[in-house]
């Protein structure tokens, strides 16, 4: 048996309370069960309880057996001096503190089911542990669930936005600037578009913003992928540029062969996904400061429908022709865009200048786009959850990496629930 349940039962009071005592007979009233430690040390803080008629405050440690406690030498730590309760599963011997004084002992006893739900979920192979039983869960705790796992995803989000800002000296703009690029690359090249944007500085972009063909140059060449000799007359207009512009401020390619195109559909070729981002940068100064001033959803989706040159029309490599076709930014495309860079940080701005309407203006936007459309979406829909908007799709996508995945439904409220379920 895991001590993780245990450490369940315990934070949720879901033991039986009336007529605990410890090993030695002297009744126990549990007044605060303390606060979970997630580092070193015993596994509840600061709880309050009451043993015989002294009330104690200190801190629960928690084992299956008694004799756990010394075979991780708590009995010679000073860290577990401050245990006032030792709970087990088992009371198979006495536990003493390094001076030798005893440590009050219960056994914890707790509904049978609890276990046995337990043990089927940590077992169970299915899509998620809970498939089974989720249907019984009403609706209404689900979506309670689903917004305390968006606000945990954002936060996330936050973080490493926060870190890039730390390393970029708190520019906004070029933070911005590298996670769109990371987002353009859609999954299958985000590293490389990422490592594109942090070898190409904003600022030499902004100086060429006003020529597309200028930026298409800089973006290529950096990209690597301006190598190879052609009778293109576009391409080796690209290279003329490039050489002199590279020349100019320093610029050193990346390796073109960090760039992938194996399964994916031409329109997600690199090649178009970096003419889509020249013509961003071309149409669009100051990009998260225009975000800010207006962060609607009609006129962010008009923002980012960029058009790439001509030339684009007719190709999706360099140098071979295609058929023409539009290769705009499409609506699906955009949403991913506006998930991924544009919305976690307004709600990184709005956290760090403490601006809640901004910050309900992020999670507005989420509800106003459809939700996301994959594998991880698609299962939940087959359980029968109900996916509106990008709000619910991005709490269930982070609840099935961060939760399910890994079996943690010690953690979970929807695992918390099936764990009580009787049946």
């Amino acid at each position: 048996m895991k001590e993780s349940i245990l450490h369940y039962v315990w934070q949720n009071k879901l033991f039986t309370a009336y007529d605990m005592k410890t090993t030695t007979g002297e009744l126990v009233e549990v007044i605060d069960v303390g606060k979970l430690n997630t580092d070193a040390g015993p596994d509840f803080f600061n709880a309050k309880i009451r043993i015989g008629d002294t009330l104690w405050a200190g801190n629960v440690e928690i084992h299956t057996c008694s004799t756990d406690w010394s075979k991780h030498n708590h009995h010679v730590d000073k860290a577990y001096d401050s245990v006032i309760l030792h709970v087990v599963k088992e009371a198979d011997t006495d536990v003493f503190r390094i001076d030798g004084e005893n440590i009050p002992q219960v056994e914890l006893v707790y509904p049978k089911h609890i276990e046995t739900n337990y043990d089927h979920l940590i077992n169970e192979q299915k899509w998620i542990p809970c498939a089974n039983k989720i249907g019984f869960v009403p609706s209404i705790f689900i979506q309670s669930w689903k917004n305390a796992l968006l606000m945990e995803r954002l936060e996330q989000k936050m973080q490493s936005i926060e870190s890039l800002l730390a390393a970029n000296n708190q520019h906004w703009e070029e933070a911005f600037y590298i996670t769109l690029a990371r987002n353009f690359g859609f999954g299958t090249n985000s590293q490389a578009f990422e490592h594109l944007a942090n070898s190409t500085p904003l600022s030499v972009l902004g100086k060429h913003k006003d020529q597309l063909f200028q930026l298409e140059a800089i973006l290529f060449g950096q990209a690597g992928l301006l190598q190879a000799d052609t009778h293109d007359d576009y391409v080796e207009g690209l290279k003329k540029e490039y050489e002199f512009l590279s020349a100019k401020y320093g610029l050193k390619q990346m390796d073109a062969v960090q760039w992938k195109l194996l399964r994916l559909r031409p329109d997600n070729f690199p090649h178009i996904r970096i003419a889509q981002f020249a013509a961003l940068i071309h149409s669009s100064s100051k990009l998260f400061s225009k975000i800010l001033d207006n962060p609607e959803i009609h006129f962010l989706r008009t923002l980012f429908a960029c058009k790439p040159s001509d030339y684009w029309q007719t190709h999706y490599l360099l140098a071979h022709e295609s058929d023409k076709k539009d290769k705009n930014l499409g609506t699906q495309s955009i949403n991913v865009i506006l998930i991924n860079t544009v919305i976690p940080f307004l709600f990184c701005y709005a956290y760090q200048k403490n601006n809640q309407i901004l910050k309900d203006k992020a999670l507005e936007l989420l509800e106003q786009i459809p939700g996301e459309k994959n594998a991880i979406v698609n299962g939940w829909q087959n359980l029968g959850l109900k996916i509106e908007s990008a709000f619910d799709s991005q709490a269930l996508l982070h609840l099935k990496k961060y939760y399910c995945d890994d079996k943690k439904c010690l953690r979970c409220r929807i695992g918390n629930k099936v764990l009580t379920m009787k049946k």
